[in-house]
Parts: C-alpha cells; structure tokens; sequence
C-alpha cells in the first residue's frame, strides 16, 4: 500500500467520525425536547458504516476506506410521562420525551473524538514518512 491511499483512507474516517460527531450533538441538543404526540417526538439518531472495498475488491487496489450507509432512528421506546399541568400534555395529560441516553451520547462522542484525532495523527505521521523520504537523498 501505498502512503498517498493512508490520506484517503484517514480522509474516509476523519468525515465519517465527523458525522458521528454531528448526529451525536444533535441528539444531545434534543435530549430535553418535549412532544404532545408520539409521532412528533424526536428520536435518537445513529450513523451506519461500513468498510469501502469496492475499489479493493475490483482490484484498483488495496485500501479499504469508511463509507457511511446512512443515519437510523433508534427504536428504543420513548420516554412517556404523566404531567397533566405541562402545556404540551396531551388529552390523556402525558408528555412524551426523546428516548436519547445522555451517558451514552457522551460515551459516542468521546469515542468519534478519539477516533478522529486518531485519524488526523495517521495522516500527520504519513505526511512526516513522506517527507523523510524526500529528504534521504539530499545528502
């Protein structure tokens, strides 16, 4: 493999962590929302990845990437509360709330931020190789 593929490669997981990040900030900035109605009510959302061998399998070489399928709601059950004074209470005095896990959004942000820096480290050390190589024959 070639050092120029570890730039595309990192380039992949560097936007895929990036989107992570993304649907991971707004489930937490939706977290508090407040809805009359089940089908109003903000759910969870997750990114999908998958590795990118197409170009590997098709023989145009070796690097395997991330591609990111899509984002899905999550189907964990909505949090439902009796509040029959809250505004937004429906007929029968329920609220409904997003079924967002705070810990568990922080547990994801902290590992897409890791995984990111990581990424930005690979890419820093092939840069530096690449340079080194330059530099060998200058003597």
């Amino acid at each position: 493999m070639s050092l120029f593929n570890v730039f595309n490669i990192t380039a992949s997981g560097m936007s895929a962590q990036s989107m992570r990040l993304n649907t991971t900030a707004s489930n937490i900035a939706n977290a508090d929302s407040v809805s009359s109605s089940v089908d109003e009510t903000y759910r969870a959302r997750h990114p999908v990845f998958a590795a990118a061998m197409q170009k590997a399998a098709a023989g145009q070489g070796s690097s395997v990437g991330v591609q990111v399928l899509g984002i899905v709601e999550s189907n964990k059950p909505l949090n439902v509360e009796y509040s029959p004074n809250h505004p937004m209470a429906d007929k029968d005095g329920f609220i409904y709330k997003p079924n967002v896990n705070i810990i568990e959004e922080m547990t994801n942000m902290i590992s897409a931020s890791r995984s990111y820096q990581t990424n930005v480290q690979l890419a820093e050390s092939a840069k530096n190789m690449l340079n080194k190589t330059l530099t060998l024959g200058q003597r």
